[in-house]
């Protein structure tokens, strides 16, 4: 007679990933879906995601640059960073100002109620990296962020 597998059995069950562990994107989306996971937990309280966070801190570290370069700096297509910019005005954290030299374009800038915004929500993005941090170890997130930035650096230099 079949029995269905319990909870317990699937924990412990190991499946042989076979040639899945040759795969880079296999791993580089298994951890990414982790993190993710908890930064959207730890950050919850802000009502924000890692794409707005994202957008936050590029607008404080370059404040007045341009809604397109925004998005090149990030990767967000032109529409989708187009409705974020527009929940982060609602919320009263980014203002958008007609650029003088090209009235077509808008530079971007932290309202005051933003900074405020940001400072809490690094706060909580901290104490997501610690957690992260004690999850890899440190030497590991040290190495591992070392590798991701040489190699997003490779891949968006000019061929």
């Amino acid at each position: 007679m079949y029995e269905p597998a319990t909870t317990e059995a699937f924990a412990e069950e190991r499946l042989d990933l076979g040639h899945l562990k040759q795969h880079l994107g296999y791993f580089v989306r298994r951890l990414q879906i982790t993190i993710f996971k908890d930064f959207i937990r730890e950050l919850a309280p802000m009502r924000l995601r890692p794409a707005q966070y994202s957008v936050l801190l590029l607008i404080e570290a370059n404040p007045g640059s341009s809604q397109a370069a925004i998005g090149r700096a990030l990767g967000i297509e032109r529409a989708r960073l187009a409705r974020l910019l527009h929940d982060l005005e609602e919320r009263l954290w980014v203002e958008r100002r007609s650029d003088s030299s090209d009235g077509r374009s808008h530079a971007l800038f932290l309202s005051r109620e933003g900074v405020k915004a940001l400072a809490r929500s690094k706060k909580l993005a901290a104490r997501h990296e610690a957690y992260m941090t004690e999850l890899l170890g440190g030497e590991c997130r040290t190495a591992l962020l070392q590798l991701l930035r040489t190699a997003g650096n490779r891949l968006n230099s000019p061929a």
